[in-house]
């Protein structure tokens, strides 16, 4: 749980952390214990008050169907 980590080394709580970066408690306890399902708008809110940056790429191996 790499926010987690990045999270208390800011000194952060998880209420400060989730008043700062603007999401709830709950989404943010999900987040650091590593819930599969969780909005991607959210998680752009936390990684980017840590200065994070998320890129997703198509994996070209796969075939889409037409």
């Amino acid at each position: 749980m790499q926010i987690k980590n990045l999270r208390k080394k800011l000194g952060l709580t998880q209420i400060d952390f989730a008043r700062r970066t603007g999401v709830g408690l709950r989404f943010l306890r999900e987040l650091e214990r590593g819930k599969t399902t969780v909005r991607l708008d959210k998680l752009n809110q936390v990684l980017g008050f840590l200065g994070v940056h998320l890129e997703l790429a198509r994996d070209e191996n796969v075939k889409s169907e037409q």
